[in-house]
C-alpha cells in the first residue's frame, strides 16, 4: 500500500503528460481494518483514510474499455483470475520477489531480491527526483522498510545493503524521523492488535484456502492464545457460519503468540463437522514425520474441533500446506474401493459414492478465493507465518536457518497494492 501511495506521488509530481495517477490500494475498503499497522501508519503521519481509493472503489475494467487506463503493479506481479483482462494493461511491474514467468505479464518488469519493494520505491523517487521527497512521503517509505527489514537487524538477514542504504538515506535527509526501534515496535505491536476484530475477521485477516476435488480448506492464522481465541463468545456458531458462508469443508487455525520469555508458541485447531475428513486430517498430522509436528491434544470445546499444542514450532503454515494436502488425498483414498476387491460390511459403495458426491459438491468447482478474488491483505513475510521471500535471494541462509532466527523476534507479507493511471 506504501509502495503504491509513494509512487503515484512520485509520478504525479515528475510526469509532465495530462495524466492522472491514482494509487489503488487492491482491497476492498471494508478489510482495511484487518491491517491494523497501516491504520496506525496512515494516522501517525496524518493521511485520512476517507481521501484513499480502494478496489472496489474504481471500476478499471469500465477504463480499460474506454482505453484509459494503464497499471503499474507494485510489490506484485499476477493479477487475480478477476482481473485477468487487465493484463494487457499493465504498462511495468515493480516487485522484490521472484518472479513467476507463466503469471507474470508481459512487460517491463523491474525486479529486485530486497527486504522490501518500498526500498525501490525509494531509489526510484532519489535516483529520479529526490527533492520532490516530503517528510510525510519518507516516513511512510522509512517506516515500511524497517517493519519489513525487521528493524534492519543483521542476525534475521531480512535487510539487504541496499535496504539498509536507503534507510540510511531517508534518516539523513530527514533526522527527525521516528528512531527505528520506536516504529518497528509500534507498527509490529499495531499489525498483531486482534482485540477489535470480529472473530470472521480475525479469520480473514491472514488465510490461505486450498482445493482439492471439491472439498476446500480454509488455513487461517491467528494472533493470540489458542485457549483464548475458543473462548471467545459463540465460538463455535460463528465458526459454523463463517464456514459455511464461504463453502468451507474445513477450517484450520494456527495460533501465534509469544510467551513470558519471548519464545514463540503455535497452536493448532481443526473445526470440520464430517467425522470421516476430521479424522483422517488429525491422524495425518499427529503421525507426520517429514515435517513432524509434535503435537499434543488439548481439551476441546466441541467434538467437531479438534485442538493442539504444536510443539515444533518450526513448521510454519507454508510447511503445513503439503500435510493438508496429503491428508486430504488419504481421505479420498480411504473412500475408494479397489477394483476386484470386496466391499466392506462397514462401508457399502452406496455409502462411499454418497461421500464423494457430498464431497464434489460441497462448492461450485473452480479457483480458490485466493485466486479468484483479490487477495486479502496478507502478513508481511518476516512474520512466523511463512518463510522469508529471500530465501532464494540470499543462498547463503537456509530456510531453517532464516526462520530460526526469526523465531526470536517479534511478528511482523508484504502488502499488495496496484498503481494505476488514467
Amino acid at each position: 500500500m506504501v509502495s503504491a501511495l509513494a509512487l503515484a506521488f512520485y509520478l504525479a509530481k515528475t510526469n509532465e503528460a495530462e495524466e492522472v495517477f491514482v494509487p489503488v490500494l487492491n482491497i476492498k475498503r471494508s478489510e482495511l481494518p484487518l491491517r491494523g499497522d497501516i491504520v496506525f501508519f496512515l494516522q501517525k503521519v496524518h493521511i485520512p483514510e476517507s481521501i484513499l481509493i480502494f478496489r472496489d472503489e474504481i471500476d478499471l475494467h469500465a477504463l480499460h474499455q474506454a482505453g484509459q487506463l494503464t497499471l503499474i503493479l507494485v510489490d506484485h506481479h499476477i493479477l487475480p483470475k478477476s482481473d485477468a483482462a487487465l493484463e494487457d494493461a499493465v504498462a511495468e511491474v515493480l516487485d522484490h520477489r521472484p518472479i513467476e514467468q507463466k503469471h507474470c505479464p508481459p512487460c517491463h518488469v523491474s525486479v529486485e531480491l530486497v527486504g522490501s519493494c518500498a526500498t525501490l520505491v525509494t531509489e526510484r523517487i532519489l535516483q529520479g527526483a529526490p527533492e520532490i521527497l516530503d517528510r510525510q512521503t519518507a516516513a511512510l517509505l522509512h517506516g515500511t522498510i524497517v517493519l519489513d527489514c525487521v528493524n534492519m537487524d543483521l542476525k534475521i538477514g531480512k535487510a539487504t545493503p541496499k535496504d539498509s542504504k536507503y534507510v540510511e538515506k531517508l534518516e539523513a535527509l530527514f533526522p527527525d524521523l521516528p528512531k527505528r526501534n520506536d516504529i518497528f515496535d509500534s507498527l509490529q505491536k499495531a499489525k498483531f492488535d486482534v482485540s477489535g476484530l470480529t472473530t470472521e475477521q480475525m479469520l480473514r485477516k491472514d488465510q490461505k484456502t486450498i482445493y482439492r476435488q471439491g472439498i476446500k480448506v480454509a488455513i487461517s492464522a491467528i494472533y493470540m492464545d489458542l485457549e483464548a481465541f475458543l473462548q471467545r463468545s459463540n465460538l463455535l456458531a460463528e465458526l459454523h457460519a463463517f464456514c459455511q458462508a464461504h463453502s468451507y469443508d474445513v477450517l484450520v487455525a494456527m495460533t501465534i503468540f509469544f510467551d513470558t520469555h519471548n519464545e514463540p508458541v503455535r497452536q493448532l485447531a481443526i473445526f470440520c463437522p464430517h467425522v470421516a475428513l476430521r479424522t483422517t486430517i488429525c491422524e495425518v498430522l499427529e503421525h507426520s514425520q517429514s515435517p513432524p509436528l509434535k503435537l499434543t491434544p488439548t481439551s476441546s470445546i466441541h467434538p467437531n474441533l479438534h485442538a493442539y499444542l504444536q510443539g515444533n514450532t518450526q513448521v510454519s503454515r507454508k510447511k503445513l500446506l503439503p500435510l493438508l494436502q496429503e491428508a486430504l488425498s488419504a481421505y479420498f483414498d480411504s473412500m475408494k474401493i479397489p477394483s476386484g476387491q470386496p466391499e466392506t460390511v462397514d462401508v457399502s459403495r452406496e455409502q462411499v459414492d454418497k461421500e464423494l458426491d457430498r464431497a464434489s459438491n460441497s462448492l461450485i468447482s473452480g479457483l480458490s478465493q485466493d485466486e479468484e478474488d483479490p487477495p486479502l491483505p496478507p502478513t508481511p513475510m518476516n512474520s512466523l507465518v511463512d518463510e522469508c521471500p529471500l530465501d532464494q535471494g540470499l543462498p547463503k541462509l537456509s530456510a531453517e536457518a532464516v526462520f530460526e532466527k526469526c523465531s526470536q523476534i517479534s511478528l511482523s507479507q508484504s502488502t499488495t497494492a496496484s498503481l494505476s493511471k488514467k
